[in-house]
């Protein structure tokens, strides 16, 4: 099985600016996944202050557009935490954008907007390397803790205790 995520991926978040967006970005960074910035239009040229997993502080650049922020940092991963009525649009712009890996992690999205996201991803080229790799992270390819971590990936306790990895 290949995976999708690695440490060396760089990671936008699209709505960075959101409540749940700010905790598991929170916990991304502590994690050790390398967080470069942002997407938020009405918020562009901000910037959203976390820390990292060595206690410091990391400003992260809000962008206008997953364009902008792909060709400012060099991401190659968005991941999405908008609400539903915002999802479709958010998926096709990153899909426009020609990311390489799209995790969706916002919940509820309407059934004939995921079916619109879906088909205009295959009319985009599916699952070529020119187009992006959309999966809900939930994906054991994207759950490995000891690659990086995502929202629904398990985090390592402090304690040194590490869940099984996903098979």
């Amino acid at each position: 099985m290949a995976i999708f995520l690695t440490k060396d991926n760089k990671v936008i978040v699209q709505g960075i600016t959101g409540g749940e967006a700010t905790v598991h970005t929170a916990r991304m960074l502590k994690a050790g996944t390398q967080i470069v910035g942002g997407v938020n239009a009405r918020k562009a040229g901000t910037v959203v202050t976390h820390t990292n997993k060595d206690g410091q502080g990391v400003e992260l650049p809000v962008f206008g557009s997953v364009a902008e922020a792909m060709e400012k940092t060099g991401a190659d991963v968005s991941i999405i935490f908008v609400p539903p009525k915002f999802a479709k649009d958010a998926i096709i712009e990153a899909i426009d954008a020609e990311i390489r890996l799209l995790v969706v992690i916002t919940e509820g999205i309407p059934v004939q907007d995921s079916a619109y996201a879906w088909a205009y991803n295959l009319s985009k080229g599916g699952k070529t390397a020119s187009s992006a790799r959309t999966v809900p992270a939930s994906s054991p390819r994207v759950r490995r803790w000891w690659a990086s971590r995502l929202p629904t990936s398990p985090a390592r306790d402090p304690s040194g205790w590490c869940p099984s990895p996903a098979r």
